[in-house]
C-alpha cells in the first residue's frame, strides 16, 4: 500500500530537471552557412570582373566559358581522384542517398571527399541581354538577376575535424555557395582526438567521462574554426575562380544561413522520458503566444495598427511515427522541443534569420547569437519551470 502511495506523487518539471539528469549540455548542432562575392553582387560589379578576366566585351557568352571550364573542372577531379558522382533527384533526402559514401570516408579516417552529387535547383543568378543598338557600333550587353533552374554540385566531405559536411557549388554566375557543418559532429571529433569516452546520441550526446570538459569543448567552436574549415576546402575543391580572381579581390565570405543552437538534457531513468515529455506538451499547446514569445525570445512585439511586429504566433506540434515534436514561432525562427532517442530532452533554438535575435548575419557574429540562442533556451525551461504544471502519474 505505502509503495502504491508513493507512486501516485506527481513529480513537477523542476522534480525531473533538478534531480533526474545525468548530462546537461549546450551546443552549436546544424549550420547552414551562405558563400557569397561581396564584389560581384549588381551588373556593374560583374562587368568589371569580365573585364579583369580579360574579355574585351562582356556577355553571357563570357559566362558560358567560365561555367563549362568550371564543369570540366569538377569532371577532371572526381576521375583523378576516383571520386562517385552522383545525380540528386528532385525530392530525394540527399543526406539519406550519401549516408554510404560518408561511411566508407569516414572508416579510411582521413579527409576526403566522400562524393560529388550533381542537382538542378532554382538559384539566383546573373542572365545577360543584348541590348538594341545600331548594327554598325560594337554589340552590349546588359546583366540581370533571375531566379533559374540550373546546375549545382553538392561536394560531400568527410573532415578530420568536422566528421560529415558539405559544399554546394552553384555553376551560374555570382556562382553562390552553401555550406553546411554540424557542431555536435565537431565536439565528436575533439573529444575523440583528446580520448574523451562518450555515449553518442543519434545527433549528440547521451553520456560523457567528463560533462564538464565536454561542455567546454563545444564552447570552444568559433566562428574562426568553421572559417578555417571553409577556406582549406576552397584550396582543395575544384571552383568557378582562380587564384589570380582571389588576389584581386574576388572571393567567398560567410553569412549565416541557419543555426540551430541546442540544449540536451538527457535523463537518469530515460524509461520515464515519455510520459514526461507527453505531459510536457499537453501543458505547453499554448506555447506560441504573443505574451510567451516575447518572453521567451526576450524581444518587444509591437501591436496595432504602426510598426507593429509581422509574425504569425502560433504553436505546431509534428508527430512523425511515436516522435512528437512541438514548435513555437517567433518571426523567421522558432523553438522546438522533443524527445531524443527516447532518453533526453532536446531544446533548439532554430535561427533563420539572425535579425529575429537582433544579430548581424555575417560569420564573425556566431558567437553572439549562439549566446543569445542559448538564453532563449533557457527561458522556455524557466518558463516551463515557472508554470509547475506538468505533472507524471509515476515519480521519475
Amino acid at each position: 500500500m505505502a509503495s502504491r502511495i508513493k507512486r501516485a506523487v506527481p513529480v513537477t518539471v523542476n522534480d525531473v530537471l533538478e534531480g533526474h539528469v545525468k548530462l546537461d549540455l549546450q551546443c552549436l548542432d546544424r549550420l547552414y552557412l551562405h558563400g557569397y562575392l561581396g564584389r560581384l553582387q549588381v551588373s556593374g560589379q560583374l562587368v568589371e570582373f569580365l573585364k579583369h578576366r580579360g574579355y574585351p566585351i562582356p556577355s553571357a557568352a563570357c559566362l558560358q566559358q567560365i561555367g563549362d571550364a568550371f564543369r570540366r573542372r569538377v569532371a577532371s577531379f572526381a576521375e583523378a581522384n576516383h571520386i562517385p558522382v552522383v545525380p540528386l533527384k528532385a525530392g530525394e533526402r540527399k543526406a539519406e542517398v550519401m549516408q554510404p559514401y560518408l561511411h566508407a570516408a569516414a572508416r579510411s579516417g582521413r579527409s576526403q571527399v566522400a562524393a560529388i552529387g550533381v542537382a538542378q535547383e532554382p538559384q539566383r543568378v546573373f542572365i545577360g541581354r543584348k541590348r538594341d543598338t545600331d548594327p554598325s557600333r560594337c554589340p552590349q550587353f546588359s546583366f540581370d538577376k533571375k531566379d533559374r533552374r540550373v546546375t549545382v554540385y553538392y561536394f560531400y566531405l568527410w573532415d578530420a575535424a568536422f566528421g560529415p559536411a558539405f559544399i554546394k557549388i552553384c555553376t551560374y554566375c555570382p556562382w553562390p555557395v552553401k555550406v553546411w557543418v554540424n557542431g555536435h559532429e565537431w565536439a565528436k571529433q575533439q573529444a575523440r582526438k583528446l580520448g574523451l569516452g562518450f555515449t553518442e546520441l543519434s545527433n549528440g550526446f547521451a553520456a560523457c567521462d567528463d560533462p564538464a570538459l565536454l561542455q567546454r569543448i563545444c564552447d570552444s567552436l568559433q566562428p574562426g574554426t568553421i572559417e578555417v574549415f571553409f577556406q582549406r576546402w576552397l584550396h582543395r575543391l575544384p571552383l568557378p575562380l582562380v587564384p589570380a580572381d582571389r588576389d584581386a579581390g574576388w572571393w567567398w565570405e560567410l553569412s549565416m544561413a541557419q543555426v540551430e543552437v541546442s540544449r540536451t538534457i538527457v535523463f537518469t531513468a530515460p524509461r520515464h522520458a515519455r510520459s514526461f515529455f507527453d505531459a510536457l506538451v499537453t501543458d505547453n499547446l499554448d506555447l506560441g503566444r504573443p505574451d510567451t514569445l516575447e518572453i521567451i525570445f526576450d524581444r518587444q512585439v509591437r501591436h496595432g495598427p504602426q510598426r507593429s511586429t509581422q509574425d504569425t504566433f502560433r504553436t505546431a506540434v509534428i508527430t512523425r511515427g511515436t516522435d512528437v515534436t512541438i514548435n513555437a514561432f517567433y518571426k523567421h525562427s522558432r523553438i522546438k522541443q522533443y524527445l531524443k532517442d527516447s532518453r533526453a530532452l532536446r531544446v533548439e533554438t532554430v535561427v533563420n534569420a539572425p535579425g529575429d535575435l537582433g544579430c548581424q548575419r555575417r560569420l564573425h557574429n556566431l558567437d553572439e547569437l549562439q549566446a543569445r540562442a542559448r538564453a532563449v533556451n533557457a527561458r522556455l525551461l524557466h518558463t516551463e519551470r515557472a508554470g509547475q504544471a506538468c505533472v507524471l502519474a509515476n515519480p521519475v
